[in-house]
């Protein structure tokens, strides 16, 4: 009888072992989790207001920010070296935002001149000005600020 198979093969050598490489399991959780990342955004518009659903999938957003920090290494140097494809994150989360907006201007709620690729831009400055060690907590405020711009000005008594 042989010594029982040990269980110290740990998860992420499991997984490791269907990747090529390290950058190629990075790749693969980066895009599995941007997918889960833009899809969430209908579901909110089905369920709340456009402008509520557009903060909601910007908190949802920064905490995918927020953790991919720290494959932010590992991601450059794959993009660099062409060993990851570079992503099209940033046209993606246009269309989110893109999709949002016109629900928004729909419903009255947001304003229809709103350039969504500006809107993205402000979403990348308020990830960027609050990095993890400066200023975490500015997050949330930075964020509404940001939803409120591209909600319509009250009129002259104030509605």
């Amino acid at each position: 009888m042989g010594r029982p198979r040990s269980s110290g093969c740990s998860a992420s050598r499991r997984r490791r072992r269907h990747f090529p490489s390290r950058e190629a399991l990075v790749e693969a959780l980066y895009a599995a989790e941007l997918d889960e990342a833009v899809s969430s955004a209908p579901a909110l518009l089905a369920e709340l207001e456009p402008s509520a659903a557009l903060r909601a999938w910007m908190t949802g957003y920064a905490e995918f920010f927020r953790i991919k920090r720290g494959m932010s290494d590992t991601l450059r140097a794959g993009w660099a070296s062409g060993g990851i494809a570079t992503p099209a994150t940033r046209e993606r989360i246009t269309a989110t935002i893109a999709e949002t907006l016109r629900g928004g201007a729909e419903a009255g709620s947001l304003r229809s001149d709103v350039d969504p690729d500006d809107v993205t831009m402000m979403l990348l400055g308020v990830f960027l000005s609050t990095t993890a060690i400066d200023s975490p907590e500015r997050v949330g405020p930075l964020l509404d600020l940001l939803v409120d711009a591209p909600r319509p000005a009250p009129g002259p008594n104030g509605h």
